[in-house]
């Protein structure tokens, strides 16, 4: 079976553990299973990571790096003596260390690992995360938030003393209830709640409006027939659940009854904001039993460290608006205790291998995505208010839409912007992708629906569909911030194998024998053709079209041949390419 380590790549020091005899160990040398995650170049302008570039901070900073991981994500231009790297490159040779920390002791090459990131970061900077393993020479076979690494290494115990409450909404019942957790004891502070009410109040709320529906436009009454109004129900259902998800839900009932010996058809459309309104007392009334919850235990809603949510009908967006509104938090869906990082992720590449845990892994997605919008922001009229359609912390994978309005009488396009971030104003969040979608003439009002689709992965589909039309487009969102593309990461590793190798014994020679001949990498020193592909690049915009398709296919060149080893052949390209540069001058 081959190995798959679990790694957490932290700011100020970093792990790596691996299942051994069933349980998750911290892999240590010399007694130690921290590693600073410094990195720097010493006297003999040899790589240096740990505690060794830790003690060398002090005496010489120009040539030793400290948390590179607040950098992660970004183009900085890291410096170190004479040598400049990207943040990916300088946690790559952390990675590096720790891979031969677990290869000296599990005894075997290690090529995969589960790496950590912090709950907040940003896709580039996962991203980046991934990169910075690939460089290293391990296939990142997953990136899990630290938090869920925390829960899956929880045992019994929960260190530190939280106050949670617990929003109970279930089919018929409804409960709140706030404990307090201290030291593995569970405490009930308060609870109350109302045991004729849930989601299935909810339905009858719909199945009414179905048969005024049916009255209305049909002149038939059906509430006397016990079978027509289990289909309403079933259909009313059907519908609550769809609208947790959807702006929209259409609702067809073949056959729901005669009129004059004609048959009649249900097709009523209903929206998440006619359920809103229809279940408005009752998520008042939800509320209410929380105020009185925090009055019972003596608390205010600032003395609440979580929220979580239990019950399908919690699915339903309005409730964690209504929460976050009076809390100023996100409600959860799980607890992230706070315990090694490491260890779960250890936990989490065992299971990777097939071995069994008892463990769940729920991962959830860390921030918000949205799009922008004509509305208000504080009050203040705003063309770009943000507004969430994926929120952080939701399960995935997870698909959440909503419907937005033309505003103008025969509005011909409409810009779809995807953003992710937490602030209100969209141009605060990070903008990770941009489409034009041509639009039907209509009035104004007419409705565009945003689909989104986020799978454990991390990639994000897009769709906008024109409802009166059909019409749609669809994007995908995969790796939209990649600072590498697969041949620059091949050209990245072997420059930083070849500065890693540098000076180095054969200390490692018994365990790269043992490695197949396909997987050894040609070191070549390519920083001879970092200016010139830089220049080129920043060239590109202002160039003709015909120097441009010769620039890019001139790139793409030097890029293969750097990659396949042949240095020749690349400064045969260099060349041209700088003859190309020297007439745009």
């Amino acid at each position: 079976m081959e190995p798959i380590v679990g790694i957490d790549l932290g700011t100020t020091n970093s792990e790596i553990a691996f299942i051994i005899n069933e349980s998750a160990e911290v892999l240590k040398l010399n007694d130690d299973g921290i590693v600073p995650s410094c990195v720097g170049i010493d006297n003999n302008d040899q790589i240096i990571v740990g505690l060794e570039a830790k003690n060398q901070y002090a005496m010489a900073p120009d040539r030793t790096v400290i948390s590179v991981k607040r950098l992660m994500g970004t183009d900085t231009k890291i410096k170190m003596k004479t040598s400049t790297f990207l943040p990916q490159e300088i946690s790559a040779f952390i990675l590096k260390s720790l891979k031969e920390r677990a290869e000296k002791v599990i005894g075997t090459k290690v090529n995969k690992a589960v790496i950590t990131v912090p709950a907040y970061f940003t896709d580039s900077q996962r991203q980046a995360t991934r990169e910075a393993g690939e460089i290293a020479g391990l296939e990142v076979v997953r990136i899990i938030n630290e938090p869920t690494a925390a829960a899956l290494a929880y045992e019994s115990q929960s260190s530190g003393t939280q106050k949670i409450l617990i929003y109970d909404l279930g089919g018929g019942t409804f409960d709140v209830s706030i404990v307090k957790i201290q030291e593995g004891v569970v405490e009930v502070l308060s609870s109350t709640g109302d045991n004729h009410l849930g989601g299935d109040d909810f339905d009858d709320k719909i199945i009414k409006s179905l048969v005024e529906h049916l009255k209305n436009t049909h002149k038939l009454n059906v509430e006397d027939n016990p079978l027509t109004m289990a289909r309403l129900k079933r259909a009313a259902e059907s519908a609550k659940i769809r609208l947790s998800y959807e702006p929209y839900t259409k609702i067809e009932e073949d056959h729901i009854g005669k009129k004059f010996f004609r048959e009649i058809h249900l097709i009523y459309e209903m929206s998440r904001i006619q359920l809103e309104e229809l279940i408005e007392h009752d998520l008042s009334r939800t509320m209410d039993s929380i105020n009185k919850a925090l009055s019972d235990a003596n608390l205010l809603a600032s003395d609440i460290d979580k929220i979580i949510l239990v019950g399908g009908s919690t699915r339903i967006p309005k409730i964690s608006h209504l929460l976050e509104t009076k809390f100023g938090m996100l409600p959860h869906g799980e607890i992230d205790p706070d315990l090694c990082v490491a260890l779960g992720a250890a936990i989490q590449a065992g299971r990777e291998m097939g071995i069994d845990s008892t463990s769940i892994l729920l991962d959830i997605t860390p921030y918000t995505f949205g799009t922008s919008a004509l509305g208000e922001i504080n009050g203040v009229p705003s063309y770009s208010m943000f507004v969430p359609i994926i929120r952080r912390n939701t399960k995935l994978p997870t698909k959440k839409s909503d419907a937005f309005y033309t505003v103008v009488d025969n509005q011909e396009a409409v810009e779809v912007k995807i953003y992710q971030g937490e602030h209100p104003d969209a141009n605060d969040n990070v903008l990770i992708g941009e489409y034009h979608f041509k639009l039907t003439k209509a009035p104004a009002g007419s409705v565009i629906i945003l689909d989104f689709e986020l799978d454990i992965n991390g990639i994000l589909k897009i769709k906008a569909t024109e409802k009166m039309s059909g019409r749609h487009i669809n994007a995908v969102i995969e790796n939209a911030v990649s600072r590498f593309t697969k041949t620059e990461l091949a050209v990245t590793r072997k420059k930083i194998d070849n500065i890693w190798l540098q000076g180095k014994t054969s200390e490692n020679e018994e365990l790269n024998d043992s490695s197949d001949e396909s997987e050894i990498i040609d070191l070549v020193d390519t920083s001879q053709f970092d200016e010139v592909i830089q220049k080129a690049e920043s060239k590109l915009p202002n160039a003709s079209t015909d120097d441009k398709d010769d620039i890019i296919n001139l790139l793409e060149d030097i890029k293969d041949a750097l990659a396949d080893g042949r240095i020749q052949d690349a400064a045969d390209l260099k060349k041209e390419l700088e003859d190309i540069l020297f007439y745009i001058e």
